[in-house]
């Protein structure tokens, strides 16, 4: 029998989001759960397993359900389990997809929050028909996927592709949750551009709207508006961050040699502002057998959507009993 739909699961710190999905990459479905409200995580599953039945069964029932994709942090492709996640309510090792396998009775797979939006890119998005591309989300962190030949590179471990964690600055680079100092993420994540923005206001006598907020809650939605209005402060900092992340963009093109780079997240949304300077600083520092051949695209799909739809792509090609 034909089962014409997957589920897709968008585990966070906070909420867990997931939906229903057709071939075509339309959420017919969806709803949500709060992650933290599950100290136990059989009372998640369980809870999580009830809510998506009524949504499995809003479809036609279980038997038109092909399998389940779930994007989580610290999660490990080969093994299926969420490993030591700092964000999530429950420590150690959760083997999640065979828990909810087994609650369900469809097959599941798990990947980390970036590589699912890799896969979901190459299924539904600006990198549909690609083989090989490089996907970087920018939110509070840093994350990516890295695709060659079709397929999300995971590495002997499953936790390839940490290019959020590349040093991006070596002398006196910020402190990065990780532990280490100079990562990118601490300079080209919405954090990072937040904290540049402190940095330059506080060695900077330079007029600016900025001023007129208390700097340690300005936010980058705050230098984006203070970008549109002209502001120059604001415009200094947009490059800053657009050219650390360029040269890092530039680097990470001599490891796969990607017909694309796409770039997903909440800092996107500043447009010109953040990619005129990432294209020209990743341009200025390619290697010349690249230069003028690496695509950088903005992600197709909807923000709303974009979470489900990565995860859900997962599903598409587990095996079927």
């Amino acid at each position: 029998m034909e089962k014409p739909f997957v589920i897709g699961i968008d585990m966070g710190g906070t909420n867990t989001v997931f939906g229903i999905v057709d071939a075509r990459g339309h959420v017919r479905a969806r709803s949500s759960i709060k992650t933290q409200q599950y100290a136990d995580i059989n009372d998640y599953v369980n809870t999580l397993s009830d809510e998506m039945m009524k949504l499995v069964d809003s479809v036609g029932g279980i038997e038109m359900i092909r399998g389940i994709g779930a994007g989580a942090p610290n999660a490990n492709y080969y093994t299926g389990n969420i490993e030591h996640a700092a964000n999530l309510p429950w420590k150690g090792v959760i083997p999640f997809a065979r828990m909810l396998s087994e609650r369900m009775g469809v097959p599941c797979a798990i990947t980390n929050d970036a590589n699912a939006a890799a896969m979901g890119e190459m299924t539904y998005g600006a990198a549909r028909g690609m083989k090989d591309f490089i996907m970087i989300t920018l939110g509070t962190g840093v994350g990516s996927g890295i695709v060659v030949d079709g397929r999300v590179v995971y590495g002997h471990d499953g936790f390839a592709g940490e290019l959020g964690h590349a040093i991006a600055v070596r002398e006196n680079g910020r402190l990065c949750g990780c532990g280490r100092h100079g990562c990118l993420e601490t300079y080209a994540s919405a954090n990072g551009l937040a904290r540049t923005a402190r940095e330059i206001l506080s060695r900077s006598e330079k007029p600016s709207l900025l001023r007129q907020l208390d700097s340690e809650n300005i936010t980058s939605k705050d230098v984006y508006d203070a970008a549109v209005q002209g502001d120059q402060v604001a415009l200094d900092i947009f490059n800053f961050t657009g050219r650390i992340l360029g040269e890092k963009l530039a680097d990470f093109v001599t490891f796969s040699a990607p017909e694309a780079i796409v770039l997903f997240g909440g800092l996107t949304k500043a447009g010109d502002y953040i990619t005129k300077p990432i294209h020209e600083a990743m341009e200025a520092n390619m290697l010349p057998v690249w230069k003028g051949k690496v695509k950088l695209l903005l992600s197709d799909l909807k923000e709303a959507d974009a979470a489900v739809l990565g995860a859900s792509a997962l599903a598409w090609d587990l095996p079927q009993a």
